[in-house]
């Protein structure tokens, strides 16, 4: 017999106004809310994020031209490979997930069909490892095959500025912008917040289940400050403004 499991949160009861919703969550106690209305479970020894998805999620807009962009990845085949865009407020210091996807055994071929629309400019972010973490420089194979495909890969795997790859920094990198506000996702991403709600600890350790998108998002927030303006973009913006280029930069 066939079993599938669908998690649903108390927004996905539309028989109820969003003033009712909001009347029966604010009834529960405070400690039971994320249980009850989203459906979040107590996990291993504890969710990673234990943010409330309000402090995080926000409705789609148009973003800024002026904004950078980073695309990042999260390779895999049985278990989905992943991807994310990033924006960046800059003047705010805000990073927002402004779109997410994942899909299981899809070669890079078909991942970057889906992927080029959202701009063959984009910069993508990549994991050292790859598909197979236990053959070294297997991710930067993997990266030359998205990259033969026309995706617009980095040249080097994800890191923070000093080198170091550490998961945890990345985790708290990104737990630290949630808590201040400086983390926002489209609402309407239903699978990040998916995985967001089940990202958890076992024994201390991180649960590598269901965790494509964190992961790629971790590699995203990691290498932030390869993000780049869409060159068609700022040319236009420059146009329109009457804006000087002396040396043809944007020509």
């Amino acid at each position: 017999m066939t079993r599938h499991v669908t998690f649903m949160t108390i927004d996905d009861a539309e028989h109820y106004t969003p003033q009712q919703r909001a009347a029966i969550i604010s009834a529960y106690p405070a400690h039971e809310r994320e249980a009850r209305a989203r459906g979040i479970p107590v996990l291993g020894s504890g969710r990673i994020f234990p943010v409330a998805e309000e402090l995080i999620a926000c409705e789609p807009f148009r973003l800024p031209r002026y904004w950078p962009r980073l695309g990042a990845l999260d390779f895999g085949w049985d278990h989905p490979s992943a991807a994310v865009e990033l924006a960046y407020d800059t003047e705010a210091d805000v990073v927002y997930v402004a779109k997410a996807c994942r899909a299981s055994q899809q070669t890079p071929a078909m991942q970057a069909l889906t992927l080029k629309p959202w701009g063959e400019w984009l910069p993508w972010a990549w994991p050292r490892d790859g598909r197979r973490e236990t053959l070294e420089g297997a991710g930067v194979a993997l990266a030359r095959q998205y990259a033969a495909h026309g995706l617009n890969m980095l040249s080097s795997h994800a890191q923070f500025a000093d080198g170091s790859v550490s998961v945890e920094a990345g985790l708290m990198e990104m737990l630290d912008r949630m808590q201040s506000g400086r983390f926002k996702v489209f609402s309407t991403l239903l699978p990040w917040f998916e995985e967001f709600r089940l990202y958890h600890r076992k024994d201390g350790q991180v649960v590598k289940l269901r965790d494509d998108l964190m992961a790629a998002t971790r590699y995203g927030v990691m290498m932030l400050r390869e993000a780049v303006v869409d060159p068609a973009e700022f040319k236009t913006a420059r146009r329109k403004a009457g804006q000087s280029d002396p040396l043809g930069a944007f020509r």
